[in-house]
């Protein structure tokens, strides 16, 4: 749990020192981003063709982009961490569709994410089934985010979200019972 308060006073301090908050921050929170990625990624079929460290560093870039985040602890970041995942999978998602189409100029492999067509077509249901379900509930969609893109347990949730562990297990069992009936139209 020290780390845990280190992580959270290196966020709270990010406003008035942002680019010795990020250099603070790296060790500390890399691997955890890097594990997450790579959690998320071994639920995907086994012929896809992300890697994790290409997740992660493109999610890295767009976290240390934010302007003045507000970060209150590091559950908060891992939670931010995870939405932003998860659109990196989507524009990459999208950018592919658009390719497979003709549409968009070509890209070099070294230089995006591979993706193969039927996970670029899954994911972009998924994404579209979760924005449907955060315009139903927000709070049951950002419970899914953190919990399959953020890597956090019940527990983690419940504490980042101020909620009891009882409700995240109800917002789970809703949302994914959504999620379901959503993807199977």
């Amino acid at each position: 749990m020290a780390e845990s308060a280190e992580i959270t006073a290196i966020l709270q301090g990010w406003e008035q020192d942002p680019r010795g908050a990020l250099e603070q921050l790296t060790p500390l929170v890399y691997r955890e981003l890097r594990s997450l990625a790579a959690a998320y990624l071994r639920r995907e079929r086994p012929d896809h063709t992300l890697q994790p460290t290409a997740l992660i560093h493109e999610a890295w870039v767009r976290l240390a982009a934010q302007s003045t985040p507000n970060w209150k602890d590091r559950s908060h970041f891992f939670g931010v961490a995870a939405q932003i995942m998860r659109q990196v999978l989507v524009d990459f998602a999208r950018r592919h569709r658009a390719q497979k189409r003709g549409g968009g100029k070509q890209v070099q492999l070294d230089t995006r994410l591979p993706l193969a067509s039927s996970v670029a077509e899954d994911f972009l249901a998924l994404n579209g089934a979760i924005d449907k379900l955060k315009a139903w509930d927000a709070r049951k969609a950002h419970v899914i985010e953190l919990r399959y893109f953020g890597g956090m347990s019940r527990d983690e949730i419940a504490e980042a979200l101020s909620l009891t562990v009882p409700t995240v297990k109800r917002d789970l069992s809703v949302a994914e019972a959504f999620l379901r009936r959503e993807l199977a139209q």
